[in-house]
């Protein structure tokens, strides 16, 4: 009987252990494919969202949003030597609705942003990606894997979201 015992706590031991090699294992989030807006009024899926295997970051975004608004622009003021040096690309998706959407073009072009804006007008992508809040920004890896994200935005903390895209750049 004690060996049956002790048999049955040596497998249990060796399947726990199993399971916690798979945990190391797995693999990070992608995100969502859903059907979006370019400011042309076309058709984007999220799919879509590449860098040639460059970092890339997303900002979730809208123009009545402050926040998001500060943490852009000071994105914006440092974006060009980001680019230079990592060739991060940024897409700017914005969630105005369709009462303020006809304002986010202007808005961005008002800010001479080069970043790449696209319109999540119903918030499916914002769903889907299971965001409550904004400013939401995440950074994905040359793989287009989630590896970093955060709401809110605070002055400098877009040094944080540098020094993580410069950690990626620096893994190849």
């Amino acid at each position: 009987m004690k060996k049956l015992a002790l048999l049955i706590l040596l497998i249990s031991c060796t399947l726990l252990s199993f399971g916690q090699e798979e945990t190391k294992e797995k693999k990070l989030a992608t995100i969502p494919s859903v059907d979006i807006k370019a400011l042309d009024g076309q058709s984007f899926n999220t799919i879509n969202i590449d860098n040639d295997g460059k970092p890339i970051i997303i900002s979730l975004w809208a123009t009545w949003c402050k926040p998001c608004i500060a943490e852009l622009l000071a994105i914006a003021d440092v974006y060009d030597e980001w680019v230079e040096e990592t060739g991060v690309k940024l897409y700017a998706i914005s969630i105005d609705d369709v009462k303020t959407a006809a304002r986010v073009e202007p808005f961005v072009n008002g800010k001479n942003w080069e970043y790449e804006v696209l319109l999540d007008i119903n918030s499916d992508f914002k769903r889907a990606m299971n965001v409550v809040d904004v400013p939401f920004l995440c950074i994905l890896n040359g793989n287009r894997e989630i590896v970093w994200k955060h709401t809110s935005y605070a002055p400098g903390s877009e040094e944080e979201v540098y020094e993580i895209v410069k950690g990626l750049v620096n893994q190849k």
